[in-house]
């Protein structure tokens, strides 16, 4: 279904485009670890033109630690995380 698995590490692109996406440029570039698959949907980035959406793409629930999102300005617990659904078109693995 992906190739992906819970537990792996990633390394989300880092690529910068000018179309649309739905994953957040505060987490390209950044490394997480992928939480669960979420089963496989349209590719909103191709829906959004008003293409069927195909090939579906794998959706993950990856976590990243805050500290690793924001550095040391981060304030918080050093544990902190937080949980992003990203295509798996923007993931590689780590």
């Amino acid at each position: 279904m992906g190739k992906f698995n819970p537990g792996d590490r990633i390394n989300v692109r880092s690529t910068s485009i000018d179309t649309h996406h739905r994953t957040p440029d505060y987490i390209k570039g950044k490394s997480g670890r992928v939480q669960a698959l979420c089963g496989t949907f349209p590719n909103p980035e191709s829906l959004a033109y008003g293409l069927d959406g195909r090939p579906s793409k794998a959706l993950y629930r990856v976590e990243f630690r805050m500290k690793e999102l924001w550095g040391e300005q981060y304030m918080g617990a050093e544990g902190d995380s937080l949980l992003v659904d990203v295509y798996e078109q923007w993931l590689l693995p780590a």
